[in-house]
């Protein structure tokens, strides 16, 4: 699940975001998303490796069961990072965002 927001408030998960670009993708070793047309803003990406299929990043004792990563791939400590520190422009060009997936249990 990939989720591309320009909403501080709705990052990472992007729920009640109706302005929120979402897709899936098939697990791989890499892939590539494209999102066209976006207008001048700053957005930021959350995914997440949802192997059971439920929708949703699974959980065991507040650390995550599944894969995650975000854009900027900033650092992780206590919970996901704020819609700040994963905050790339988009200023009428191209832009390339590299996420890395993290797995932690």
């Amino acid at each position: 699940m990939v989720c591309l927001t320009t909403a501080p408030t709705h990052f990472p998960d992007c729920q009640n975001d109706p302005a929120a670009r979402k897709t899936t993708v098939p697990a791989a070793t890499a892939a590539a998303l494209r999102f066209d047309w976006l207008p001048s803003a700053d957005y930021a990406v959350a995914m997440v490796h949802d192997e059971n299929g439920n929708g949703k990043l699974d959980t065991f004792v507040g650390m995550p069961r599944e894969g995650f990563g975000f854009s900027r791939n900033p650092a992780i400590r206590f919970g996901p990072p704020r819609f700040s520190s994963a905050r790339f422009a988009v200023a009428g060009g191209p832009v390339a965002e590299r996420v890395k997936v993290k797995y932690l249990l």
